[in-house]
């Protein structure tokens, strides 16, 4: 559920998501202590006149990073080069694109950890001193010739801070970490893509939605335009609460937000291995996906709920994970959800 909208997705979802997307400071619901720093920092760069801080957003899909850079933007009135990434793999890749900007203009780039080597060294140079050094020829014949780069403000973003190098982070005047959204949040998230989407809500539909969106306001946009489908084909076109969790169940959302690989990862953790511990890898073969999917995708929401756990032996369901699947955990299983202490002391398999 993390990728809503991908580049094969029907022209209508990209066409609703990008309808719902704030574009004003104003407009953005939550993270008020990052908005409150952003704000700042932009009003003080346009006072001056100049381009503000590079700024470095980090946070799990779907929080807002990419709209935050759309609105960085609008709010200083200048152009918007997006790019990711994976996609620059060469340093002249970088440079044809830093060349490309006019002044003042804002650059995007996201998953920037996953940029390679050369590119990030390329931009050093053009983040601190506004000029890249591109290479000619090869060999002990080479030439560095230097080039201006009109000044631009980059805006970095990264599901995985951890991953940036020292020298990157460093070159960041602004860093900030979006955190998932609480329910109030989330309600007023739904409520207000409702009113953009024109979809009629009454009787707790929107805090239904927003109960069941894993603290993610993209999730929480895709399950209402589910639950839309759902109230105009089956019911009467308004969304409430009944109607919200009769179409959640249809598409496999479990009170909790767990879809159908979440509860496959703990059903076979709990069924199939007695709640663990066990490897990432057998795990994966248990459900038919590949571990990476297994480790990003399902356990950073199974963990923050409270129903897996990771210890050096490998996962192991929690007892809320156990209750969660309408099982009686075993003697043993901390009510916290921790593995019993002669798990932490081995290698995970």
């Amino acid at each position: 559920m993390s990728d809503l909208v991908s580049p094969l997705a029907d022209p209508a979802e990209r066409d609703a998501e990008a309808s719902v997307r704030p574009r004003r400071l104003g407009e953005f619901i939550g993270q008020h202590r990052v908005r409150e720093q952003l704000d700042l920092l932009l009003r003080g760069a346009v006072r001056r006149g100049t381009p503000p801080d590079h700024i470095l957003l980090s946070g799990s899909p779907g929080l807002g990073k990419t709209t935050l850079a759309m609105i960085v933007a609008a709010e200083l009135g200048t152009g918007l080069r997006i790019t990711s990434g994976p996609a620059i793999e060469r340093s002249g890749d970088l440079a044809a694109v830093l060349t490309s900007l006019a002044a003042g203009d804002v650059l995007f780039i996201d998953e920037i950890h996953r940029m390679a080597k050369p590119a990030e060294e390329l931009l050093y140079s053009a983040m601190e001193d506004f000029r890249v050094d591109v290479m000619v020829g090869k060999g002990p014949g080479a030439t560095a010739i230097p080039l201006d780069v009109e000044p631009f403000t980059l805006v970095g973003a990264t599901t995985r801070a951890g991953l940036l190098t020292g020298p990157m982070r460093d070159r960041f005047g602004f860093v900030a970490h979006l955190d998932f959204y609480d329910a109030p949040d989330l309600e007023q998230v739904v409520n207000r893509s409702a009113r953009i989407l024109g979809v009629p809500v009454a009787g707790g539909g929107p805090a239904e939605i927003a109960g069941r969106s894993r603290g993610t306001p993209r999730i929480a946009n895709r399950l209402l335009r589910r639950v839309r489908d759902y109230a105009e084909v089956r019911a009467d076109g308004t969304v409430t609460r009944e109607t919200a969790q009769a179409a959640l169940r249809v598409y496999d959302v479990d009170d909790l937000g767990l879809d159908r690989l979440d509860r496959a990862v703990l059903s076979a953790l709990v069924e199939s291995f007695t709640g663990g511990p066990v490897g990432l890898s057998t795990l994966a073969v248990a459900v038919g996906e590949q571990p990476d999917t297994v480790e990003e995708v399902c356990e950073p929401f199974l963990v923050r709920a409270g129903l897996l756990a990771r210890t050096p032996r490998g996962r192991v369901a929690t007892a809320a994970g156990w209750r969660h699947l309408g099982r009686k955990p075993p003697n043993g299983i901390f009510g916290s959800g921790a593995a019993q202490a002669s798990d932490l002391f081995s290698v995970e398999p």
